[in-house]
């Protein structure tokens, strides 16, 4: 099932969910790291790149909803959708949480915030795993003519596989 939400021919939302999956995830490194040698300036690096995880995460919500909606019902991939899409939108409250939280004093969030913020990594990784599930196993924002020697997606639409009779 191709995407519906696309630009220059592939998915908007496959091209988004790495900015949020990565400074989010980073987040919480830079609060362990900091946490480890006392550097209270990665606590506020990470109070920023949640911000940028959260704006970033809302926007990728946007077109993987437009592609959920193109999911036809009753199926595996709607099920898993979502499940990927409910857990995703649990990942960013709960970073928003943990980022509400810092605002009084970012380089000094105490404990709360920081496990609030490994829950949700915990829970993005399932949901990432889902999210792979949906491309990986079920095509789903895969181009339906796409094969291993399709043209570049600027040169048109893609012409359809051919199977052998």
């Amino acid at each position: 099932m191709e995407a519906r939400a696309k630009l220059f021919g592939h998915p908007i939302h496959q091209m988004l969910i790495v900015f949020p999956l990565g400074v989010l995830g980073m987040s919480l490194f830079f609060d362990l790291i900091a946490i480890a040698t006392s550097r209270p300036p990665l606590l506020q690096a990470s109070f920023y790149m949640i911000a940028a995880g959260i704006v970033s995460g809302l926007l990728a919500a946007v077109f993987g909803l437009i592609d959920f909606l193109a999911i036809p019902g009753a199926t595996r991939a709607k099920r898993i959708g979502l499940l990927h899409g409910a857990g995703n939108v649990i990942v960013v409250g709960l970073f928003a949480l943990s980022w509400w939280l810092r605002r009084p004093a970012p380089g000094a969030p105490g404990t709360g915030p920081v496990v609030i913020s490994a829950v949700a990594v915990a829970i993005a990784r399932v949901t990432g795993w889902l999210g792979g599930e949906l491309v990986g196993r079920l095509s789903v924002g895969v181009d339906d003519g796409a094969h291993l020697d399709a043209p570049s997606s600027l040169s048109g639409p893609v012409p359809q596989r051919r199977t052998n009779p």
